[in-house]
């Protein structure tokens, strides 16, 4: 039993519409519609909410929609597997090619022209996609998010929230026009590559999504799979080292790398207690510093005020700055004193 009867079975016993089951799942009757009819797939189980509020309106056991959407996602797949995969609509292409730096469009769509729906192609279309749908999926419990988002494509709160769930479930093989120009569009800045080294940069709406531009690149690591360093399993079984490390400085511990040499407990101790000291790293000065009232104790976890200073050469400054001060007053000192002794001798 797939979940489209489920649903319209249930719709019949309680008396309720298609228009009341879509104001509870907060979209549109037609999709609703669509969905009942087999004309849409039901959107994945683990891209949305949709499934839970169903259920919750209709009264079903928790889980139980959800597991019947996937069990009739993967018949609908396994159906569609035989079929040869279409090349991208020229609408689309167009819209992708439009989003491109100026100076690398004229390239980019050579390249797209002479290889319809090759590796570069899908690469970057495919990119974009990835970029769009984990945005989405961050924010589609976010009625805030969704109303704005709404405004920018001239939709309803409705209707972006359908548009939300049919893309999370598109692919490279089946985006439309649709999802570009209702989606795509306004998340979506511009995109160029490098297509020497192949990173790509993707420049966000940053009023829909704050923050820098997400870059990919294809770069060399080491592999993680390394055998810990003999020294390292030393310190971390030794409570006298490693009893008050915490899990970040362990994991900071364990990236180190070293060609040739291998550090012993103490080093990893030492350098554990080099992490911990302000004097080795610059303060941010974010807020002006507060003035120590004389005989205040100092909060807890508050940074020293001679840790205050923009890193170890202001300390050093100030050490030396000190050292003259104290010298000034010495000599002041003994030059007053002298002066009493020649004054007291007639």
């Amino acid at each position: 039993m797939d979940v489209c009867l489920v649903i319209k079975q249930r719709l019949e016993e309680l008396g309720f519409e298609q228009r009341d089951l879509a104001a509870a799942a907060e979209v549109t009757e037609s999709y609703i519609s669509q969905l009942l009819t087999r004309k849409k797939l039901p959107p994945a189980p683990d891209r949305t909410d949709i499934y839970d509020k169903m259920g919750k309106f209709l009264n079903f056991p928790s889980g139980k929609l959800s597991e019947l959407a996937e069990h009739q996602r993967k018949e609908e797949l396994k159906r569609s597997l035989g079929d040869p995969p279409a090349p991208l609509l020229k609408e689309v292409r167009e819209f992708i090619l439009g989003k491109c730096a100026p100076d690398e469009e004229k390239q980019i769509r050579a390249i797209f022209e002479k290889q319809p729906f090759g590796e570069i192609e899908r690469l970057i279309t495919q990119k974009l996609l990835d970029v769009a749908k984990r945005v989405a999926k961050e924010e589609l419990g976010s009625e805030d998010w969704l109303r704005l988002v709404a405004r920018l494509s001239d939709r309803s709160h409705e209707e972006m929230r359908v548009i939300i769930l049919e893309f999370l479930d598109t692919d490279v093989f089946n985006v439309s026009i649709e999802n570009c120009v209702s989606f795509l569009d306004p998340l979506i800045e511009s995109w160029d590559i490098n297509l020497t080294t192949f990173s790509m940069k993707i420049v966000l709406n940053r009023t829909l999504v704050p923050g820098h531009p997400k870059k990919f690149e294809f770069v060399e690591r080491e592999s993680d799979q390394r055998e810990e360093e003999p020294g390292l399993k030393e310190f971390l079984t030794d409570s006298s080292f490693s009893g008050t490390a915490t899990e970040e400085e362990i994991e900071f511990l364990k990236k180190l790398r070293f060609k040739g040499k291998q550090p012993t407990s103490l080093y990893y101790y030492r350098e554990l207690q080099n992490l911990r000291d302000p004097v080795h790293f610059r303060t941010l000065m974010t807020q002006p510093p507060q003035t120590n009232i004389q005989g205040q104790s100092q909060p807890e976890g508050s940074v020293l005020p001679t840790h205050r200073y923009h890193g170890a050469n202001g300390i050093q400054k100030q050490l030396q700055l000190d050292g003259r001060k104290r010298a000034t007053r010495h000599w002041a000192g003994n030059k007053g004193s002298r002066g009493k002794k020649q004054k007291a001798k007639p």
